[in-house]
């Protein structure tokens, strides 16, 4: 089965320590008591033949986070595939400098069925929180397919 196509924004932002990049908690009854493995940077699917990589990536984040994309240079950190089956994605990804409040974000919102098998439709946050993490803690939030994009925004600043 051919890969889904997915784009998405790691904002990152400079400490007196090192880096911090924002990172969303996953909204949604599966996600509610995970952590490891539970954060995303702010993505989501397109069309490649109705819609290019860059602006869904700015589409999805401010849909994700009901914010503008923060000004700033574009800085490409390439593909990465994850995933398997049905649920394989190619996420197409950039960095940008900019620096935000993770109070100020606004999730948008997905339905589905909760709980399971009851025909009642649920509406739940896509992102239920936002954070900034160091690199480390990063990799420990992200799912594993998207943990080379740390690495790559490493090497890109």
């Amino acid at each position: 089965m051919a890969a889904k196509f997915s784009a998405g924004i790691l904002l990152f932002r400079r400490t007196d320590a090192a880096i911090e990049v924002l990172l969303g908690h996953l909204g949604g009854p599966f996600w509610a008591r995970k952590d490891s493995g539970a954060w995303s940077i702010p993505k989501g699917e397109y069309d490649p033949d109705a819609e290019s990589a860059r602006d869904a990536a700015a589409r999805e984040f401010t849909e994700e986070l009901g914010l503008p994309v923060p000004a700033g240079a574009w800085l490409p950190l390439g593909e990465v595939t994850y995933g398997s089956g049905k649920s394989r994605k190619q996420l197409s990804t950039w960095a940008i400098e900019a620096d935000l409040d993770p109070a100020t974000v606004v999730p948008g919102t997905f339905e589905m069925e909760w709980p399971p098998k009851s025909g009642v439709r649920t509406e739940f946050p896509e992102l239920d929180r936002a954070a900034w993490f160091d690199p480390t803690t990063a990799a420990d939030k992200l799912g594993s397919g998207q943990r080379p994009l740390l690495q790559r925004l490493a090497e890109a600043i």
